[in-house]
């Protein structure tokens, strides 16, 4: 008989005053009478560690999503007994910890309150699977905006919204649904203009609610595990992005060709569709580098193997296809048929690497080839040997890059879509339930795939695209957003999600390119195409239930228009690659929301339709259909349209002009945008010289071009080229310096630099204090001219 029912009805409980205190170097320990334990370590002197334990007991210290190349150190750290709390102290930032209570308030070293808890940490014993449901609190204070959170089909600023991240095949998704393929629980406010992140390392299933159920709290919580967050101080949302992008580390850069244009469907069998659709992009001069092959290309779905009916020879299909110029991707995903006569699955049966269930049997369930198993990809044994089953694929059949899909993992016909909740894994020598390892489930089956992919791939840089994803994925691949839909509003969805994701770290991204699901038309198709080629990964994927959506599925007027932007994402490849070495190098996103980029102006902090692509170019897709225009917010600085070169001061709402040829895109005054000639593919030609376009300011600005041998690995060398330009306008002269890094020999030897802007007539020109003949660097009227790519100061005077 029970006779004590105090614990089956206790709900909240809180930590109470404060007992002891200790310091171990960069760690400080608070333990509460009721047995809290908060432990506060100084990463950096604006990145902080906040965790909890209950009951004196903190779990094992493990993460997936840390990075092992963490900046870590701080200049300054005091720590004072006051009354009535403890206050740490770093260069930057001062943390109260309230003795009677052990709330948090953080403040920067003018007092300014960035951040304060409600009431703070509290859990909730979990009667049905053991451990807490942890919590946190915190004040939502007047004008606090939220942004972040990675993949969310919702409005970029988050502010009354709640959201669940729990890893879920979320076919043909809608605007605000919950959850969706990814969790990331990062998050950036946004108070009186200055900026702070969370990230709350927890990767059971988490909730946020940003103001929604009581405007004026902020909370997260989790189903298990611990309460464990970092905290980031800017003030510049950008100081935030780059510290949780430096917890969670950045990818190698990727091969150039990556960058291209990629075509996909589902599927592409047998193997003379695929060359059809090859030879069609060459004959109607669309430049494409890859063409992908999904679930069909396997015998019966089985992973790893081929379908020799649709495929005889895919090795001499792949070298073929490889000569014209396209790379090949397949898709992996992780049910492995179970049938005896499939060596996969015997290999995995044979070494224990299947996921079981509490009590012992294997782990079933339904997905492409019927009944499956799943491999334990937390169990680092069994990513070894998934890496090595890559070897035939890559090393041998000449396959480019790994797709890996369905790999949250999703489940066919099963109310929950996934595994059951009492699988267990190993989670790298913490042994759990699938309750804890769900949301870095396919995050560690990616893992597995890029090791493998870059093993057999080398001297060459791996490719690895996934669905399924936790923070720190953005190590190991690229990643899209899932089954969208082909509707206008998925379109507004795509370019939110682009921004999201780039603004939580991971920036290698991209949208199913006119909807997976049903079948767009020809002006929708080409409005989304218009705004992809500005997403760091673009790729065309569509179920082959809807019909055809390649680039010329539409008619010769679509056609021409799609050709047209595909080609201008070519040209401005170097830009694009040089904005993903600053990715690597700075943490900095490829993409920024317009508050990014301005957080002091206010206008910025609702808008969703603009955003920079780079550091330099402006653009506003059109995102409804019959439009001649729309009206966009131009942020601060001046900008000239790409199209006209006519010249708009920023901090304004216009109407811009754009028919259904053209996009709204801006270039930021003084900018020096590098461009290659038009490509069929990466590696085509020879680059004979680098065209730059210079856009006139009156004053300074800042440019940049990286360039290296567009795969391998000499660029960790020191085989790399970084030209940083100085623009420097005046009223009737521009000069314009360069500072050069690396040793690599780039195989262009001039500029092409074309002009947009001078308000003057170019009389003179100097290179390096020396004036040369207007003929031999082949001025053009006042638009351009050519000079050699090694000059270290430029000036041109003008009348």
């Amino acid at each position: 008989m029970i006779t004590n029912t105090e614990i089956a009805t206790r709900g909240n409980q809180s930590p109470n005053h404060i007992v002891d205190f200790k310091q171990e170097n960069e760690k400080i320990y608070f333990t509460t009478q009721n047995g809290v334990i908060l432990q506060v370590t100084i990463l950096r002197d604006s990145v902080v560690r906040f965790r909890y334990a209950t009951e004196y007991v903190f779990e094992p210290d493990f993460s997936y999503a840390i990075s092992e190349d963490v900046n870590l150190g701080y200049n300054e750290l005091t720590i004072e007994d006051e009354i009535p709390e403890y206050v740490i102290t770093t260069s930057k930032i001062r943390i109260f910890i309230n003795k009677e209570n052990l709330k948090v308030q953080i403040t920067d070293l003018d007092n300014v309150i960035l951040t304060e808890d409600e009431l703070g940490f509290h859990w909730e014993e979990n009667f049905d699977y053991g451990g807490n449901v942890v919590k946190m609190s915190k004040v939502c204070h007047s004008g606090e905006s939220y942004y972040g959170m990675g993949d969310k089909a919702s409005h970029t600023n988050l502010k009354g919204k709640r959201i669940n991240n729990w890893v879920t095949d979320s076919y043909a998704y809608g605007k605000d649904q919950e959850p969706l393929y990814k969790s990331i629980p990062f998050y950036i406010g946004l108070k009186e203009s200055k900026a702070y992140g969370i990230f709350f390392d927890n990767s059971f299933s988490t909730y946020f609610d940003f103001a929604a159920e009581k405007r004026n709290v902020t909370s997260f919580w989790a189903d298990g595990g611990e309460m464990n967050y970092y905290f980031f101080y800017g003030p510049q949302m950008k100081d935030v992005v780059e510290s949780y992008t430096d917890l969670t580390g950045v990818p190698e850069l990727p091969p150039l060709w990556a960058l291209g244009f990629h075509q996909s469907k589902w599927s592409y069998f047998p193997e003379q569709k695929v060359r059809d659709i090859a030879t069609t992009f060459r004959k109607l001069n669309i430049p494409c580098d890859a063409i992908y092959l999904d679930i069909d290309y396997m015998e019966g779905f089985r992973c790893f193997t081929w379908n020799n009916q649709y495929f005889p020879n895919p090795k001499k299909m792949i070298e073929e296809l490889e000569d014209d110029g396209f790379k090949t991707i397949t898709m992996i995903d992780p049910g492995i048929k179970i049938d005896r006569d499939y060596w996969v699955y015997q290999q995995a049966m044979n070494n224990g690497f299947f996921c079981r269930r509490a009590d012992g049997p294997h782990f079933k369930g339904k997905v492409w080839p019927g009944e499956c198993k799943f491999p334990d990809f937390t169990n680092p044994e069994v990513r070894e040997w998934w890496a090595e089953l890559y070897k035939e694929m890559i090393a041998e059949m000449g396959v480019s890059g790994v797709w890996n899909d369905m790999n949250e993992p999703a489940i066919m016909e099963v109310p929950s879509k996934t595994a059951n909740l009492d699988v267990r894994h190993d989670y790298d020598g913490h042994p759990c339930s699938h309750r804890k390892a769900h949301n870095v489930y396919g995050m560690q089956m990616v893992r597995a795939t890029y090791e493998g992919v870059k093993k057999f791939m080398f001297p060459r840089r791996p490719f690895v695209l996934t669905r399924a994803a936790y923070s720190g994925t953005q190590r190991y691949c690229a990643t899209w957003t899932g089954d969208n839909v082909a509707t206008w509003e998925h379109l507004w969805i795509a370019n939110v999600q682009m921004q999201r994701m780039c603004m939580s770290g991971y920036s290698f991204v991209g949208s199913d390119i006119g909807g997976f699901a049903e079948q767009p038309n020809g002006e929708l198709f080409a409005r989304w195409m218009q705004l992809a080629v500005f997403h760091p990964f673009c790729r065309v994927h569509s179920s082959g239930d809807h019909g055809d959506q390649e680039p010329w599925s539409f008619g010769d007027e679509i056609t021409d228009i799609v050709r047209e932007f595909i080609e201008l994402r070519y040209q401005l490849l170097p830009y694009l690659y040089t904005m993903f070495y600053n990715y690597i190098k700075e943490g900095f996103p490829m993409l920024q929301s317009l508050v990014f980029y301005d957080q002091e102006d206010h206008q910025t902090h609702f808008r969703t339709d603009e955003f920079i692509f780079g550091k330099q170019m402006l653009v506003c897709p059109v995102q409804e259909p019959n439009s001649q225009g729309r009206r966009m917010y131009f942020p601060k600085g001046n900008w000239y349209n790409y199209w006209t070169d006519e010249l708009t001061e920023g901090g304004v709402e216009r109407w811009v002009s754009a028919e259904i040829h053209r996009i709204p895109l801006f270039v930021k005054e003084g900018a020096m945008i590098p461009k290659y000639p038009v490509q069929q593919y990466v590696g085509e030609k020879e680059i004979e010289k680098l065209n730059i376009d210079v856009y006139y300011k009156a004053g300074t600005e800042n440019s940049q071009v990286y360039e290296d041998q567009q795969d391998g690995y000499d660029y960790k060398k020191g085989r790399y080229s970084l030209r940083r330009f100085k623009l420097t306008g005046k009223e009737n002269e521009l000069i314009i310096q360069q500072f050069k890094d690396g040793n690599f020999i780039t195989p262009y030897d001039n500029f092409k630099m074309s002009f947009h802007g001078l308000p003057f007539t170019i009389d003179t020109v100097e290179v390096d204090n020396e004036e040369v003949d207007l003929n031999s660097i082949k001025l053009n009227g006042n638009n351009s001219i050519e000079v050699g790519k090694d000059f270290t100061e430029l000036h041109i005077f003008g009348k």
